[in-house]
């Protein structure tokens, strides 16, 4: 059997790749892929849309599929995020994410996944998992364990990255979006990453090869994963898998704020209580339906001292991903040094002027917008 093991990197596609293999689950079964669920809603949903296609009443199949209607459950599209974030906790005797709810223990998940493994015998099982870019730098003994959960597979391993400036920008716009408080990222919060796995990537990528000696490594740039038409055919197609006739496309799966809106969102997550601060980063995230903010290839978030410093500190990083495929990895880092010619301040003000205070969905977010409006005139 082979085992096909995405373990990063966030914000390049990976929820866009879940949704389709989850979409797509019964196709990919019939041609011998299994993309596996670790808990008894994944599995539950699962059965439920195979008996679906069986020769049932069309009473009980207008049941079952009442019964899926709604937002698919993360255990279910993100199974393998589940068992990631699952075994992170445990090993800092902490909890998953409560969009993760109710998981079995991390033993109880592998369990799952070699009895579905055991018995509908697939030719190839893919687990899937942004968050497991975060197991080398500080718990390289957890890619162990993934390596045990099939340890007679012939392994393969994909991890697409991003280069780190525009990547820095979607992260912490993400992490805006998930109501974190921080700094700028021309404040002091560019330089907090330069550590860690979000800017260096020799400490996401060199764990796993080092643990999987022998596997074929598809380390890709997600430019060119853009340039073959996205995610899921980038997936399919170097890892050699065969994409399913009449698949379910996937479509755009994690919706990121306009930079214009990054820092409206950082000043509500600060200011407005939680319940508030949720309702203005779900508007921000669909405000281009009342006004259309600077596009983001304009806003520079950085600046160019900021700019200088990430191209130096990733100079060594780079040679050494660019020696692991031999050639450059990042073919235009160079544009990581330039400017962009709208700064993030004018961009936010601009937007903050031309918000349609009447499209707000209350009083409290209409006056934190005019505050914001007026601090930004002052």
């Amino acid at each position: 059997m082979k085992a096909i093991l995405y373990f990063g990197h966030h914000k390049v596609g990976s929820t866009a790749l879940q949704s389709f293999l989850y979409q797509n689950q019964v196709a990919l079964m019939r041609q011998g892929l299994l993309y596996p669920g670790v808990d008894f809603e994944s599995l539950s949903l699962t059965l439920a849309r195979l008996l679906g296609e069986l020769d049932i009443s069309a009473d009980q199949a207008a049941e079952m599929l009442e019964a899926q209607t709604g937002p698919t459950p993360m255990n279910a599209r993100e199974p393998h995020n589940a068992l990631a974030f699952q075994m992170i906790a445990q090993t800092h005797k902490g909890k998953a994410p409560d969009w993760h709810p109710a998981l079995p223990g991390t033993g109880q998940m592998i369990r799952a996944l070699r009895m579905q493994q055991r018995f509908l015998r697939p030719s190839t099982v893919v687990l899937c998992s942004e968050v497991m870019s975060n197991f080398g730098a500080d718990h390289p003994e957890l890619i162990d364990r993934v390596r045990e959960i099939y340890p007679e597979a012939e392994y393969s391993l994909y991890c697409v990255l991003r280069r780190p400036d525009e990547y820095l920008v979607s992260w912490h716009a993400q992490r805006l979006r998930f109501g974190d408080k921080m700094l700028p990222l021309n404040g002091g919060a560019a330089q907090t990453y330069i550590r860690g796995i979000h800017f260096d990537y020799r400490k996401v990528v060199e764990p796993w090869r080092d643990r999987f000696p022998g596997a074929t490594l598809h380390l890709r740039n997600y430019t060119d994963v853009l340039k073959s038409g996205g995610s899921v055919e980038d997936f399919f197609d170097k890892t050699g898998l065969e994409m399913p006739s009449g698949a379910i496309p996937a479509g755009r799966a994690n919706e990121s704020l306009p930079r214009a809106a990054m820092e409206i969102a950082r000043r509500a997550n600060q200011d407005l209580p939680p319940r508030e601060a949720q309702e203005m980063r779900q508007y921000l995230l669909t405000c281009d339906r009342h006004v259309t903010p600077v596009p983001n290839r304009d806003v520079e978030m950085f600046g160019a001292e900021i700019r200088a410093e990430l191209a130096e500190r990733f100079a060594p990083i780079h040679d050494w991903l660019s020696a692991e495929i031999g050639r450059p990895f990042f073919p235009d880092l160079n544009e990581m040094t330039r400017t962009l010619p709208v700064p993030e301040a004018e961009a936010t003000a601009d937007l903050l002027a031309r918000l349609p205070l009447s499209t707000l969905p209350n009083e409290t977010l209409r006056s934190f917008i005019r505050t914001l409006a007026r601090e930004q005139a002052a």
